[in-house]
């Protein structure tokens, strides 16, 4: 009979590598560093000492990021400008206002707006329902009055994509017999 080697037997056990321990530091927390706040509504309440509340709203491709501050003259600045140059039409304007004029509260609160994308109307109808979820996170007693007067309603109708084969969505190209 033939003998194995012992010695090839034998297999080199190699030594576990132990998971590294990540050492964590907890930094300082300043007042300034806490994150807003969620309600409900989707409308985020800033916690600091400007008191504003955030708010966005849609329209098609347009969309409005609103800055509420309650305790204001009536200053309106849509991407920094003043809401009669952004908007030189006054049914845009009016549409823009309505939600303020419906709880009278024009005269009494800052806007401050980011809107892009989309055009003109979208824009404007974006920036009313953003400042319609910002005044129902400021008094939740409004919701009623803004939702019968149809504020609160987000349009999501979009354009639809073309399709292949034809000229536009829908529109097919011109039936010819011969």
């Amino acid at each position: 009979m033939i003998k194995k080697d012992e010695t090839a037997k034998k297999t080199i056990k190699k030594p576990v590598k132990k998971p590294a321990v990540k050492k964590t530091v907890k930094k300082p927390v300043r007042k300034e560093m806490i994150k807003p706040v969620k309600n409900e509504v989707g409308v985020r309440i800033a916690e600091n000492k400007t008191e504003s509340i955030s708010a966005t709203g849609k329209r098609k491709n347009a969309i409005a990021q609103i800055r509420f501050f309650p305790q204001g003259q009536g200053e309106i600045s849509i991407n920094k400008k003043e809401i009669k140059k952004y908007f030189p039409v006054a049914e845009l304007q009016e549409l823009v206002l309505s939600p303020l004029k419906l709880v009278k509260k024009e005269r009494e609160v800052d806007l401050n707006v980011k809107v892009m994308g989309g055009g003109v109307h979208s824009q404007a109808e974006a920036t009313r329902l953003g400042i319609s979820r910002a005044l129902i996170s400021l008094n939740p007693d409004w919701r009623k009055e803004l939702k019968t007067a149809g504020f609160l309603r987000r349009d999501s109708r979009k354009k639809e994509r073309k399709k292949p084969g034809l000229k536009r969505a829908r529109r097919a190209p011109q039936w010819a017999k011969r």
